[in-house]
């Protein structure tokens, strides 16, 4: 049976987003939105510098140059709603998500490359899963743009997923489980600030946050 492509990325992911954390950005709107932007931006300036590194990476160009177009057309679409709703666009803390998967990237060629493309999987398609989950929760004018990004972060999802697996000099399944188990820790472990990829509130009650040690290994379903 052929997966559609929000089945396929809650299979790639190690887990779910809690639902503390659900709750909390339905609390923290103002917040959400905030980092959204930051998000956004950030992820079009990454797009942009795997293209000024890789300058000889054909695919890799015309992916990355298509994305970052994406992801600054939804900068702007984020700032328009702030601007209706009176939200000042204004300077936050970032979370340590990004962060906290980059560590893991390899320094050497073509490893670099190949876990800067994974890591970048892992956060289209934490977003997109995200996407989905706050919907259901939301206002009409944010539900249905979070829906309409639906389809354009999942295809980012797929787009550094394939070419981390075509630029490889190997099966990347290993590092794609290295890398997801850091992703787990990092959704699923307490986290004080609320942050568009923020792990659980910090103020959750253990219903609400499940543990670590209850996450099962993921790595047949998602290679």
């Amino acid at each position: 049976m052929q997966l559609t492509l929000l089945e396929e990325i809650r299979r790639f992911l190690p887990c779910p987003t809690p639902e503390a954390w659900v709750q909390e950005a339905s609390r923290q709107q103002e917040l959400l939105l905030i980092d959204h932007a930051n998000c956004e931006k950030k992820a079009a300036s990454t797009a942009l510098n795997l293209i000024y590194r890789y300058v000889d990476k054909f695919e890799l160009l015309n992916k990355m140059s298509r994305l970052a177009r994406e992801e600054l057309r939804h900068f702007e679409q984020v700032l328009a709603i702030m601007n209706r709703r009176g939200i000042a666009y204004r300077q936050i803390t970032a979370s340590g998500y990004a962060g906290g998967l980059r560590a893991l990237v390899r320094h050497q060629e073509p490893h670099r490359l190949v876990d800067t493309l994974i890591v970048g999987a892992f956060i289209e398609a934490r977003s997109c899963e995200r996407f989905a989950c706050l919907a259901p929760i939301l206002d009409t004018e944010l539900q249905q743009f979070y829906l309409s990004l639906l389809k354009s972060e999942g295809r980012h999802y797929r787009d550094y997923l394939n070419l981390a697996r075509g630029l490889a000099d190997g099966d990347i399944a290993a590092r794609i489980d290295c890398i997801g188990a850091r992703e787990a820790r990092l959704i699923l472990e307490p986290d004080e600030d609320f942050r568009f990829h923020s792990g659980v509130p910090s103020t959750a009650t253990v219903e609400e946050a499940p543990g670590l040690g209850s996450l099962q290994s993921q790595s047949s379903r998602r290679n």
